[in-house]
C-alpha cells in the first residue's frame, strides 16, 4: 500500500502564477505563495556552525561540538531557524496535512541551495529522505521528509531514491528525548538496502527539521560504511540549543 498522497493534485494551486499568500492571503506577486513581507519575516538563519548549522552569535564559527567531534556529514543546510512563524508552518504541514505549505517549503529551499550551490557548495548526486517509523507512517499516512526530498529533486534536477534508506527498528518520538538519550535511541535503527546506490557516490539526507543531529549522524554513519564519499542534510531548519533564543 502506497501511503504517499497524489502531490501534483493536493498541491496544483502552488504551480498557478496567480496564487495569494499562503501566510497572509494578501497577492503574492511572486514566482511562490508567498508575499514579499511574509518571506522577509520568517526566521532566517544567518549566523551558524559551519558544520552542523547551530544557529551562533556569529558567522564563520564552528560549534564547540563539532570541533570536539567532527561528525560524519560534511555540512547541514537550512535556511531558517526553528522559530515563528516557520515552527507553525512545518508544524500545519507535518501534522495538519497542509500540502501546500511543505511544497511552498521545499520551493524555498531549493532557491537556498540554489543560491548556495552557485557560492561554491558542492552538489549532491543523490537525495535520501529520512525513513519514518512503520507505526508513526501507520498513524500519519506519509512521510514529510519522503515529500520534501521528491519536491526538491524536481526543483533541482537531482535523483531521489526513498527506497535505499531503511528504518530498521521503531524507536520512540525523539520530541521526548534529551541529546544522549536521542543518540542513543537511534543505535542500530537505519540501515541501507542497497549498497551500491550509495558507493562512491555524494548523497544529501532530507529531513524536516534538525534538533540535536542525532538522526543526521546516525544516517551518516550508516551512509559512509556503505561507501558513501560524501553525506550532507539538507533540512527546512535548524533548532537552537534549549535555553538559547
Amino acid at each position: 500500500m502506497n501511503c504517499q498522497p497524489w502531490l501534483k493534485a493536493l498541491v496544483y494551486k502552488c504551480t498557478n502564477i496567480n496564487h495569494t499568500c499562503l501566510l497572509c492571503d494578501e497577492l503574492a506577486e511572486q514566482p511562490h505563495p508567498i508575499c514579499a513581507a511574509c518571506e522577509q519575516a520568517l526566521p532566517w538563519l544567518d549566523e551558524y556552525c559551519l558544520r552542523c548549522a547551530l544557529p551562533l552569535p556569529m558567522a564563520g564559527l564552528t560549534c564547540a561540538h563539532c570541533s570536539r567531534r567532527p561528525p560524519a556529514f560534511e555540512q547541514v543546510v537550512a535556511p531558517w531557524h526553528y522559530g515563528f512563524p516557520l515552527d507553525t508552518l512545518v508544524s500545519r504541514f507535518k501534522h495538519n496535512r497542509q500540502w501546500p505549505l511543505g511544497r511552498l517549503l521545499a520551493q524555498m529551499l531549493s532557491l537556498n541551495l540554489r543560491h548556495r550551490y552557485a557560492q561554491g557548495l558542492a552538489r549532491p548526486t543523490l537525495l535520501l529522505p529520512v525513513p519514518l517509523a512503520r507505526r508513526r507512517l501507520r498513524e500519519r499516512g506519509f512521510n514529510q521528509a519522503g515529500m520534501l526530498a521528491h519536491w526538491l529533486a524536481k526543483e533541482l534536477g537531482i535523483a531521489c531514491q526513498e527506497s535505499v534508506l531503511l528504518r530498521t527498528r521503531d524507536t520512540p518520538a525523539q520530541q521526548t528525548l534529551d541529546a544522549r538519550a536521542r543518540r542513543r535511541n537511534l543505535r542500530q535503527a537505519f540501515s541501507v538496502a542497497d549498497q551500491g546506490a550509495c558507493e562512491g557516490r555524494h548523497v544529501a539526507v532530507v529531513d524536516d527539521v534538525v534538533t540535536t543531529g542525532a538522526t543526521a549522524q546516525a544516517i551518516a554513519q550508516v551512509l559512509r560504511q556503505a561507501g558513501a564519499s560524501r553525506v550532507d542534510v539538507y533540512c527546512l531548519a535548524r533548532t537552537a540549543k534549549p535555553g538559547q533564543a
